[in-house]
C-alpha cells in the first residue's frame, strides 16, 4: 500500500446566508407546587397553678407549688375557679400549604442581514 502525502493548503469556502431578515419566537411556561408542612408544638415544663373568684383574694400563682386562696368578707358568698396544667405537651399546630408557582418567559428575535 503506497501513501500519498498532499501539499496543497485547505481553502476555506465562504458561508452566504441565503435570507434578507427573519424572525424567532419562543413560548416557555414552567409550573411548579411547593408542599410544606408545618408543625408547631408548645411544651411547658413545669406545673402551672391560678385560682380566681368573687369575694376570695388569692395568694398569687405559682410554677412550683399550689396557691391559697381566703375569703375576702367571712360569711359572705364566693365562688373560686383552680386551674392547674402539668408540664408536657401544651399545644400542637399542623399548617399546611400548597404553593404553585407559574414563570412564562416570551422571547422574539429579529435579524437582517
Amino acid at each position: 500500500m503506497v501513501a500519498v502525502l498532499s501539499t496543497a493548503a485547505a481553502q476555506a469556502v465562504p458561508v452566504i446566508p441565503n435570507f434578507t431578515q427573519g424572525s424567532m419566537s419562543s413560548h416557555t411556561e414552567t409550573t411548579s407546587t411547593v408542599t410544606e408542612v408545618i408543625n408547631s408544638m408548645d411544651y411547658s415544663t413545669g406545673y402551672q397553678y391560678s385560682a380566681t373568684g368573687t369575694g376570695v383574694t388569692s395568694s398569687g400563682t405559682g410554677e412550683t407549688s399550689k396557691p391559697t386562696g381566703t375569703q375576702t368578707t367571712p360569711g359572705a358568698a364566693t365562688e373560686t375557679t383552680e386551674t392547674y396544667s402539668g408540664p408536657g405537651l401544651q399545644t400542637h399546630t399542623i399548617i399546611q400549604r400548597e404553593t404553585t408557582i407559574t414563570s412564562v418567559t416570551d422571547t422574539t428575535s429579529i435579524f437582517q442581514q
